[in-house]
């Protein structure tokens, strides 16, 4: 089977299925999503043979034949470890027939919206069964192709990992692909891919070099989703927005992630040569906006009085609130001067605890 490299999406192939048990394979543009040919040959293969005894004398009698079993010999052209919305073609004893008359894949019975009929429209996953055969399912994995995710490794054996992403059949994380070899339980960071040589979706734990450039309207101060990645001697490196990669720098009193830990972040800094520095905390003023919040609802919850003062040890104030200190009495100047708290040595309290304010 012929393949190209694809940016992005790895060694990827198309594959048409012409006829019975023949195909030809076609490489794909550069930058174009990798596809596969859903048709399994050799379920093709019987309800062909099933169709030359029941007197289907012709290829077409035996697509027609191989049809009834919910398969089709016309070149399929569906993208695997995707979602999308499909068309109900016809039900058929396994479950319904989605796609078009070019292209159609199976979703099981169990799976079927009730009350479905031709023409409807279904979102669904594409992936593989248990026979690495090409099947819709309308449950949601964790990741699909072309996405990070921290995935919890079910087991391993001679092929690499297993992991757990939320369908029935686990993901593979083949040993090529590993950083270091795979326990139960553990939880790795990972990309989801399509494999164009087993033909299903793959895991690899060797993400930077999917990382894409920060885009160019990056702002600093800006918020990000973090998903910590790895470690270094400077911080934790992290993949932001699930596209790009940052560094997390150690220090400013803030708790470490630990990998696989996901966060919102902010951007600290954007560097000369493209890389971005990040922190925790919010920036300027709106630093100060998001402390303030965060000490004026812990309020509430603690009935109107938190046992916290200026006085409180940098560590009593990030276990109770998850600030910094500085963080803390800039809250407190805020909601003072507001008129919401009163003081003491020992501790804050509401002015008024039934206020919402």
């Amino acid at each position: 089977m012929a393949s190209i490299d694809v940016p992005g999406a790895g060694r990827a192939t198309r594959t048409g299925i012409l006829g019975l048990a023949q195909h030809e394979a076609a490489t794909l543009e550069p930058g174009v999503t990798a596809r596969v040919g859903v048709h399994d040959r050799r379920l093709h293969a019987e309800a062909t043979a099933q169709g030359a005894r029941h007197g289907a004398g012709t290829q077409a009698a035996a697509d027609r034949e191989c049809r009834s079993c919910g398969l089709t010999g016309a070149g399929l052209m569906l993208e695997i470890g995707k979602t999308t919305s499909l068309e109900v073609l016809r039900a058929v004893p396994m479950g319904l027939m989605l796609g078009s008359a070019e292209a159609e894949v199976l979703l099981p019975t169990r799976y079927a919206p009730e009350g479905s009929s031709p023409g409807d429209l279904v979102e669904v996953f594409l992936y593989t069964d248990s026979e690495d055969r090409p099947i819709a399912t309308t449950e949601r994995p964790l990741a699909q192709a072309d996405e990070f995710a921290c995935l919890r490794v079910v087991s391993v054996n001679r092929v690499g990992a297993f992991l757990d992403w939320g369908l029935p059949k686990d993901l593979l994380l083949p040993y090529r692909s590993q950083l270091q070899p795979a326990r139960p339980e553990q939880r790795i960071v990972v990309r989801v891919l399509f494999d164009s040589v087993s033909e299903r979706p793959v895991a690899t734990a060797k993400v930077e070099r999917f990382l894409e450039p920060p885009p160019d309207d990056l702002r600093e101060g800006q918020a990000v989703t973090l998903l910590v990645y790895g470690k270094t001697d400077l911080g934790s490196k992290a993949i932001v927005d699930g596209r790009f990669g940052g560094l997390l720098y150690h220090g400013s009193g803030e708790r470490r992630l630990a990998i696989g830990s996901s966060a919102t972040g902010y951007v600290r800094r954007i560097r000369d040569d493209g890389k971005v520095d990040l922190t925790r905390t919010p920036l300027g003023m709106a630093a100060i906006d998001d402390a303030r919040g965060t000490l004026l609802e812990a309020l509430h919850r603690a009935g109107g009085r938190l046992e916290l003062s200026d006085h409180s040890e940098p560590e009593e104030i990030r276990r109770t609130l998850a600030l910094s200190k500085k963080a803390f009495k800039r809250a407190i100047g805020v909601l003072y001067r507001e008129k919401l708290i009163r003081m003491s040595e020992s501790s804050i309290e509401l002015q008024n605890p039934g206020s919402d304010s």
